[in-house]
């Protein structure tokens, strides 16, 4: 189950424009998913965030944002590892 989660309900968010992201989760609600996570890493954390206020002002009022998780990622540069903030939103209906 956890495994149909993760590759479903997860929307990574990149350098595409706020809206892009915006339709893919309010299509995957309109599929009947009941939860999405928007994934971010780095200076795309800031359009996470944009996606997420966007989809619960102007599309779905009845959504509601259940857990925010942050952290740190290394990753492998040219001059050796770096760090990397990530963040995770998860979007799901109100009651």
């Amino acid at each position: 189950m956890a495994e149909q989660k993760t590759a479903e309900n997860v929307v990574f968010i990149g350098v595409k424009p706020v809206m892009n992201y915006v339709l893919a989760v309010i299509t995957q609600f309109n599929q009947g998913i009941n939860e999405i996570t928007l994934k971010a890493r780095g200076k795309a954390i800031s359009r996470a965030v944009d996606v997420a206020e966007i989809v619960r002002n102007r599309f779905l009022p009845n959504m509601v944002v259940r857990n925010i998780s942050i952290g740190t990622e290394s990753m492998q540069a040219e001059g050796g590892t770096t760090n990397v903030s990530t963040i995770e939103i998860v979007l799901g209906k109100g009651q």
